[in-house]
Order: structure tokens, then sequence, then C-alpha cells
């Protein structure tokens, strides 16, 4: 029975959309446009083309499944995807958090919808917003043989070319220990953080 790659979990603000630094500069490599989301006209967004490639690449190699895990909801797949060339996505349903925190428990609030979608799948998941106690809830999903991996870029820089091998590296790990008997883990740690 051939065995599904675990779910790469992609956020956009922080991670396909860097937020400006001092004196609104952004990383060179990331071109500006204009989006309007719902509810929403006029929006300044900066999208490296590059991620696309570097996201669809370990996709259509089997590596890993894309999806959505966004509070930019649908509009991910209507106004991101096509200008970095990515297909149709699924997506979490996040919802909206009812709480005027990122940490409303100490962990991110987008922690538990995520988790109740994923059930027992392997994930990696990048996202900016990761606490410790995220980290642990990573450390302890591996721990129990469903590997899972965290990936934390620096908001201001997004999701750099390093943080696109880890996940590659990572799933092929995954993918060779639940193809060799006796392994339910891969040979990396899976709950390691990878700092900007």
């Amino acid at each position: 029975m051939a065995v599904s790659p675990p779910f790469l979990l992609i956020d956009v603000d922080g991670v396909l959309n860097p937020f400006p630094g001092p004196g609104g500069s952004v990383p060179p490599e990331y071109r500006p446009c204009r989006l309007a989301p719902d509810g929403y006209t006029d929006v300044p967004v900066w999208l490296n083309p590059d991620h696309g490639s570097w996201i669809a690449a370990a996709g259509s190699a089997g590596l890993v499944r894309p999806v959505w895990a966004t509070s930019w909801a649908g509009e991910a797949d209507r106004l991101i995807a096509p200008r970095l060339n990515l297909p149709r996505l699924p997506r979490i349903e996040l919802g909206a958090p009812d709480v005027p925190t990122a940490h409303p428990h100490g962990y991110l609030w987008k922690r538990d919808p995520v988790s109740a979608w994923l059930k027992d799948a392997p994930a990696a998941w990048i996202d900016d917003d990761f606490t410790p106690l995220d980290h642990d809830w990573a450390a302890r999903r591996t721990s129990s043989g469903i590997p899972t991996l965290l990936i934390k870029p620096d908001p201001y820089a997004g999701l750099q070319y390093r943080h696109s091998v880890a996940v590659r590296l990572w799933a092929a790990a995954v993918r060779q220990s639940r193809h060799t008997p006796g392994s339910r883990r891969p040979h990396a740690d899976p709950s390691c953080a990878f700092p900007a």
C-alpha cells in the first residue's frame, strides 16, 4: 500500500509575504504588488517568485502535499497562488480567532484547528509565529510516531531557500523511515526549529 507524503502547511504573512522592516524595506528578492482581498482594496504585498517553484518542486516530487494554513483562507488561492505559479491548493479552515492575541493559551491560535485537521498525519508547518509550546506539541507528535516539523522564518525576511531544503530533507527522511521495517521516525530531529 502506498504511503501518502506528509503535508506541508504554508502561512502567508511573515512567510511568503514578509513584514516591512525599518523604513518599509523588504529583502531585494521580493516584488511588490497590490492586491484586493475580500473586503479590502489596494493591500501592499511582497512576493518572491522563487517560493512558488520551491513549493511546487517539493509537491511534484511527491515529498509533500502543500496546504494553505493561513488567515488569508480562500484568498491565498485566488490572489497569492497565481502570482507564484502555484496550482490551487487545499486549505485548512482556521476560522477567525476570537482573541486579541495570536497566542491566547501561550501557543499559536491556529494550532487547535490545524491539529484537528491533521489528525495523525505527518506534517511540516511553516509559520512565523510559533512559541515554545508549539515546539513542545511538535515534539510530542513526533515522539508518538507522527513526524512533525516546525519552521519559523524571520517575519522580516520570510521563507528562505534553506527552509525549503530543510523541508525536503525532512520529508525524504520521513519517506525513508516509513519504508524501512521497524522504523517509525526520520533520522533527523523532526521537532527542531529552523530559525531565520
